[in-house]
């Protein structure tokens, strides 16, 4: 059958790679701040709190403090390339591109914020993605990470008439092409340190402790990169001890410990003078590792006596967390590619 004249036009069938991380404001200002914070404090997977009770305590209290304490934050580690986060996602991205050559569509979105999952779906499908596999650069699973990834998924995909076929990136948390890049990237970074650590510290972002009890993986799936990461170091480095601890405590609720400023200042009162701190739960560096760790673990850690302090860089864009994305994402394409 001929196509009708008026017919609009269609691509060419295409498999996409869709990268998503957490999200970040379009500035480091307080306005664009309590945008982002009143999206991302609004998913239910982020705060279970009953609706009634917590609404106005965001809205009354958190959106008209918070963000202005947020902005100094993200101010001190913004780049001319905008947010870190999102400037090494995108480098992610393109990287993944050029590893897998044409025949395959690399794009990325955020959870919150821009570019968000439902435009790149919508954006990806008009460029002949008829096949997407949507891949959260989270290693370790949570609800309030991955699944929320597939909850705004799904709201991109039931404004979609014509559907794309999806597959998604299970967790990778201990997955031997991980281990090894983490091990192979720590491992350069440490031996290029000016002083030997005591301590590595592995710091993981923290969730309320009743997640766990509610049956949330993330505890268990971080520790179990804290181990076999320690197990992989433990050839080259046998005099550092690793230990784990989980950051970003908010609220009064009861956290996943022990908690990462404490543990510096623990590191530091015991006699542990030179320590390196490294977040494997991270993709890429962000607020939380360049201004928190970075910077405010660095006051916490020399205040309570500490003397050599180094905070590792994340896989990011680098040769072996590309290396590892790409077979990650080979494995996930077979048989469509």
């Amino acid at each position: 059958m001929k196509r009708p004249s008026d017919h609009p036009p269609v691509a060419a069938p295409r498999v996409g790679v869709m990268l998503v991380n957490l999200g970040t404001p379009q500035a480091p200002t307080a306005s664009a701040v309590r945008t982002y914070l009143a999206e991302f404090l609004s998913d239910r997977r982020v705060v279970e709190i009953p609706r009634a009770v917590w609404l106005p305590i965001l809205h009354g209290i958190i959106l008209r403090t918070r963000p202005a304490k947020s902005a100094h934050a993200y101010a001190q580690v913004w780049t001319d390339q905008g947010s870190p986060l999102a400037a090494i996602t995108q480098a992610q991205a393109q990287d993944l591109q050029v590893r897998l050559g044409e025949t395959v569509m690399v794009d990325w979105a955020m959870r919150y914020g821009a570019p968000s999952i439902p435009d790149v779906l919508e954006r990806m499908k008009a460029a002949g993605c008829e096949r997407i596999l949507v891949a959260p650069l989270y290693p370790q699973y949570s609800g309030a990470t991955t699944a929320s990834v597939m909850d705004r998924l799904g709201e991109g995909l039931a404004a979609m008439r014509w559907q794309p076929a999806i597959r998604t990136l299970p967790p990778y948390y201990d997955d031997p092409a991980h281990i090894e890049a983490l091990r192979a990237d720590l491992s350069a970074q440490l031996r290029g340190l000016a002083f030997v650590p005591q301590v590595l510290l592995l710091s993981f972002h923290g969730m309320p402790e009743r997640t766990l009890h509610l049956g949330d993986p993330y505890h268990c799936q971080c520790r179990k990169t804290a181990r076999l990461l320690g197990e992989a170091l433990a050839g080259e480095f046998p005099g550092i001890r690793v230990e784990t601890s989980f950051q970003s405590r908010f609220g009064r609720a009861k956290w996943l410990e022990p908690s990462t400023e404490d543990t510096l200042a623990r590191l530091a009162r015991e006699g542990a003078a030179q320590v390196a701190i490294a977040a494997p739960g991270f993709s890429a560096d962000c607020v939380e590792t360049l201004e928190e760790l970075a910077i405010r673990g660095r006051e916490v850690f020399e205040e309570a006596g500490g003397k050599d302090y180094a905070v590792l860089e994340c896989l990011n864009a680098g040769a072996d967390g590309m290396a590892m994305l790409e077979a990650l994402v080979r494995r996930e394409l077979l048989g469509w590619v």
